[in-house]
């Protein structure tokens, strides 16, 4: 027992003089089979909003058979559609350098939870976008009683054209902000204080945004929720990939 704690005691003291980092903090099973329950949970306001026939009825506050006032107003297209893309991309590069050379926040963060911060927003973004690329729902100011070409199809018609350029559904702008709140999964293990700031500010900016291009008739109120669901589930199954990943690589090394 004596000469087992010398050697954990020495093993330590080699670690800590090789400034190498801890191992990452790793999240219980348990806590990862509520994170699903909730996943599973947050469809039902969305299935609920479907079920409404709100989308339609909201985008005519906003539209006219003129159009939408808000499509191409100059500062407002500024401020609320190109000035966050830039930055949502700036912010993504930024990240994606520190997970090579750590800055600010990220110092706190081991590489491998950096890489996968960077992989989560990335991957949601992407998911958003494929997506978009697979359905043939037109956005709002494509409608004929907004002064376009398309007759109004719900999305869940899946294959059933609309007569217009299809390829709107879900909110690919909104997720420039909400493809963050994927990266919360790795910030609530190694950086908890951050966390939940970091959820706040994705969820609230992708709100603004979808907002924005809503007042815009670029996309119904559908189409924001269900990138912030898309986003949300992708963050959760790149967590339950490193998890095992990790594990996997745990055995091994013990093996």
């Amino acid at each position: 027992m004596a000469r087992s704690g010398a050697l954990g005691t020495l093993a330590r003291i080699v670690l800590l003089s090789s400034g190498r980092r801890a191992a990452p903090a790793t999240m219980p099973p348990t806590s990862r089979h509520r994170l699903y329950g909730l996943t599973l949970l947050l469809l039902a306001p969305l299935l609920l909003w479907d079920m409404s026939g709100l989308d339609l009825p909201l985008a005519r506050v906003f539209g006219s058979a003129q159009g939408f006032a808000w499509r191409s107003h100059p500062t407002f297209v500024l401020l609320l559609h190109e000035l966050p893309r830039h930055a949502s991309t700036a912010l993504v590069l930024a990240l994606g350098v520190g997970a090579w050379r750590p800055w600010g926040f990220l110092r706190r963060l081991g590489t491998a939870d950096r890489v996968q911060l960077v992989l989560s927003i990335v991957l949601a973004a992407l998911t958003v976008t494929a997506v978009k690329r697979l359905t043939t729902t037109s956005c709002p100011w494509d409608l004929v009683e907004f002064g376009g070409t398309a007759n109004y199809v719900s999305h869940w018609l899946w294959g059933v054209s609309d007569r217009g350029p299809g390829h709107c559904f879900p909110a690919g702008h909104a997720s420039a902000a909400l493809g963050f709140a994927a990266g919360w999964f790795v910030l609530r293990r190694s950086a908890p204080r951050l966390a939940p700031g970091w959820l706040a500010a994705a969820l609230v900016g992708g709100a603004v945004l979808g907002l924005g291009q809503q007042l815009r008739g670029a996309h119904y109120m559908s189409h924001t929720l269900w990138s912030a669901w898309i986003c949300w589930s992708v963050g959760l199954a790149v967590e339950e990939a490193a998890m095992r990943w990790r594990g996997m690589r745990t055995l091994g090394l013990q093996t």
